[in-house]
């Protein structure tokens, strides 16, 4: 079992939950979050007065997946978040000793 993180731009969280659910996915946790990679923040104007973003605003998405799904969700989330530009993510791939499904008492895979 992993966990999949990924971190992407906001304004691609739509479109890469619905190719998500295409292919199945149905649970994910949604965070917003902010940060800075490579592109370490960026200057903007205010009231004809500037200054700097050093944080930008990301969404960060969690899955718990069985091991067979890692790469067709690594392809997909690749494809649909891609800009091209600076900033577009990182997927970041953990390796899960154990879930339990606290409803039923389920554990490991049945409880994903």
């Amino acid at each position: 079992m992993k966990l999949i993180t990924i971190i992407i731009k906001p304004f691609k969280l739509e479109e890469v939950r619905e190719a998500l659910a295409d292919i199945g996915i149905q649970g994910m946790t949604i965070t917003e979050v902010k940060g800075f990679g490579r592109q370490k923040g960026h200057s903007e104007l205010y009231r004809g007065a500037e200054y700097n973003v050093n944080f930008l605003p990301k969404v960060k998405i969690d899955i718990a997946i069985s091991d067979e799904r890692v790469e067709e969700i690594i392809h997909i989330v690749q494809q649909t978040a891609f800009t091209g530009k600076m900033g577009d993510g990182k997927i970041f791939i953990f390796e899960l000793q154990h879930v339990v499904r606290i409803r039923t008492g389920e554990i490991n895979d049945s409880a994903l």
